[in-house]
């Protein structure tokens, strides 16, 4: 009866109740049979799971437990085991020296440069003002005197190529620092919040590397290769400086332009002239030599002279051919012995050696008093032909171009066209505050997370 109770107070197994008698008698010999050792491996295991601070305590001692702590809850023993140690809750977490190391970094790298770059740019910084203005180069559209002659002469040393870089060059210089210094006061101007505000501003004694340095701050020039187009922006104490800055800006393009065209027109006038000089010596040359051959051969015109001998030469073929005919008629009617057939046999044989004659002429070397043939005769005529043709040519292309070139130098060939006037501001958009604050949170926020993360790395690996 008892076992029957015990059975039906437990949960339902699926041994038989045979099975659980014999499990239970032996699960309670092995618990009897072994006690300290159970025991003894409760107690190790409880030591081990120990906190670190608390492993020197003996184990026997009571621990004291918070009245906020809930009591730990004991799992049923299975009937036949030993039920698991119960092992001790986690202690709380604390605040160590590196986690107040992080949070001063923190402080130190973020925190106090934004709190800086604030207070600097919203109590020591004062307003700028900004004026723009905006201009480009553009050249003449007319045809040089080059182009329609063919190229024989080059007056302008080529388009506007290069112009605006060499504008856009000069915009940063030294120069234009000095030539607008000469016209506005920069240094009276930009050292009046000094010392007060040091970033923006310039120190009264600079010098003029400082005072450009400082000036390709103040100015910002921006330059399209594509397009030509020139943008500057000024930025000044007043409204007023901005815009008298921007205007002295562009009189001192306006100049440098000028010179550009000074120097173009120089150029083109020094190229023709010597092109008109060289191209006189040139037909002068041809012509001495062309009248000292007339004078050496004593013939005006080798091929008229020739054309002449060709006359008398067909005129003798034309006799010939005549005469050739009538022999032959009279052959028809007359007898070989008449003296007219030989007086027309006479005839052939005079003509056909005064035509012989006349070609050996072509070839002979007493042409001209200057023991010359004809074919050396012609080669010499031609060559100073065409060399004196070549040069009356060249003198009337280089005349041409010399009118041209001095037209051209009356006019201006480039010019300086403003897109946009100097403006006037109306309110101060300069420095950028929340734009330079949030600049200095993100970078000094990247700066101290790299660092952080490079920290705690060589930690864990050391």
């Amino acid at each position: 009866m008892e076992t029957v109770t015990r059975d039906a107070g437990r949960p339902a197994d699926s041994t038989s109740p045979r099975e659980g008698k014999e499990r239970d008698a032996g699960g309670s010999k092995d618990v009897v049979g072994k006690p300290e050792k159970v025991k003894d491996k409760a107690v190790g295991r409880q030591e081990k799971r120990a906190a670190p601070g608390e492993r020197g305590k003996s184990s026997d001692a009571p621990k004291a437990r918070s009245k906020s702590d809930p009591a730990p809850r004991k799992a049923p023993p299975e009937s036949g085991t030993t039920p698991p140690p119960v092992g001790k809750a986690a202690s709380p977490a604390r605040i160590r020296w590196r986690h107040r190391n992080l949070a001063f970094s923190l402080i130190l790298v973020v925190l106090l440069p934004v709190l800086l770059s604030a207070t600097y740019l919203t109590v020591l910084a004062e307003d700028q003002y900004a004026s723009t203005t905006g201009f480009t180069i553009r050249q003449a559209e007319t045809e040089s005197a080059s182009a329609v002659l063919g190229g024989l002469t080059q007056m302008f040393g080529g388009a506007n190529v290069g112009n605006a870089d060499l504008l856009f060059e000069f915009l940063q210089s030294q120069e234009i620092v000095e030539r607008i210094e000469e016209r506005f006061d920069l240094r009276a101007h930009y050292s009046t919040t000094w010392p007060r505000d040091p970033v923006f501003s310039i120190w009264p004694n600079s010098t003029v590397e400082d005072l450009s340095r400082f000036w390709r701050r103040m100015v910002r020039v921006t330059y399209n290769q594509s397009s030509g187009l020139i943008l500057i922006q000024v930025r000044a104490r007043d409204p007023q400086a901005a815009q008298e800055i921007a205007q002295a800006i562009v009189a001192e393009s306006e100049i440098m332009i000028n010179m550009l065209n000074e120097t173009a027109r120089r150029d083109s006038m020094a190229n023709a002239e010597t092109d008109l000089a060289e191209a006189v010596d040139r037909l002068r040359a041809a012509r001495e030599e062309m009248a000292e051959f007339r004078a050496r051969t004593q013939i005006l015109d080798p091929m008229a002279d020739i054309q002449g001998r060709m006359g008398v030469l067909s005129n003798l073929q034309q006799q010939l051919a005549q005469a050739l005919v009538d022999y032959d008629l009279l052959l028809h009617t007359a007898d070989s012995g008449d003296p007219r057939v030989r007086q027309a046999m006479r005839r052939i044989e005079v003509i056909r050696d005064r035509i012989a004659d006349e070609r050996r002429s072509f070839a002979a070397q007493d042409v001209t008093v200057d023991n010359t043939d004809y074919p050396q005769l012609l080669g010499q005529y031609e060559g100073l032909r065409v060399n004196q043709e070549f040069a009356e040519q060249s003198y009337g292309a280089a005349l041409t171009a010399f009118d041209a070139a001095r037209s051209k130098a009356e006019r201006q060939q480039l010019y300086l066209a403003s897109f946009i006037r100097p403006t006037l501001a109306q309110r101060a958009e300069y420095p950028q505050r929340f734009m330079l604050i949030g600049l200095t949170l993100m970078f000094a926020g990247l700066a101290w997370a790299i660092g952080a993360l490079v920290y705690y790395s060589l930690r864990d690996r050391g």
